[in-house]
């Protein structure tokens, strides 16, 4: 069939965002606008929806739409044919073979990064927009371990809001990578962002995930402003 780009989505956006390359990996994002959303959007498109996404509100089903676009776009050059992750029973996204990758959305921005399995093990994407400065005072607690909260206590307070941002999305950064390889959820407390600066981040795990993934292991993360959003990348390479 021939697809069409619905009219809900804008084009694409191909130039990597971050302030350092991930040799491999590619970028696509799109805007998205739940209001323009038309019923007959997925099937021209070609993107298979769901039963949990046909049952969903239309705002739920565009992200999904915008989301599973950005990630066919990236996977083709990648694949040499177009395709689609699907769900999964734990409702992550299940990638072809040979690549891996992280899809993420919110605010009208969609986006997602693919890369080979023989260079990346793992990959996880996350897009905020900045907290309010009061509901960010609010969650400090909840995101933010004690380490976090003492730094965050020595920032001006036009600072503070950003780092709780950023650092709720280095940490969904690092659950959207680890949790494909441990298999098991885990929350704020179970890490902590232990440096931060000019785009680059260093995570330390707080917490056992599995025999591999102990306390005390660190990994790096990228992040940068995109417009009113605020993206980060963490990537788990693959073994030497």
């Amino acid at each position: 069939m021939t697809r069409t780009h619905p009219a809900c989505c804008g084009p694409f956006d191909f130039a990597w965002p971050l302030p350092a390359p991930l040799p491999g990996v590619r970028w696509v994002a799109c805007r998205f606008d739940p209001a323009r959303l038309d019923p007959a959007a997925f099937r021209q498109s070609d993107v298979p929806m769901p039963a949990s996404i046909e049952r969903s509100v239309p705002k739920r089903q565009a992200e999904y739409l915008a989301g599973r676009l950005c990630a066919r776009e990236a996977l083709l050059p990648l694949l040499g044919r177009p395709a689609i992750p699907t769900i999964g029973n734990d409702r992550a996204p299940v990638w072809p073979h040979g690549v891996c990758g992280s899809i993420t959305h919110g605010s009208g921005l969609a986006a997602a990064v693919v890369g080979p399995s023989r260079a990346w093990r793992s990959l996880g994407l996350d897009v905020e927009e900045d907290l309010p400065d009061d509901r960010a005072e609010r969650l400090a607690g909840e995101i933010l371990v004690p380490a976090e909260l003492e730094r965050l206590a020595g920032l001006p307070a036009a600072e503070r809001a950003r780092q709780v941002t950023l650092t709720f999305s280095l940490k969904e950064s690092l659950f959207k990578a680890l949790y494909p390889l441990v298999r098991q959820r885990f929350y704020f407390e179970a890490a902590e962002v232990v440096a931060c600066a000019g785009g680059r981040a260093r995570l330390r795990l707080l917490a056992d995930l599995d025999g591999e993934w102990r306390a005390g292991c660190e990994l790096d993360g990228l992040y940068a402003a995109h417009g009113a959003h605020l993206l980060s990348v963490v990537a788990v390479a693959a073994r030497g």
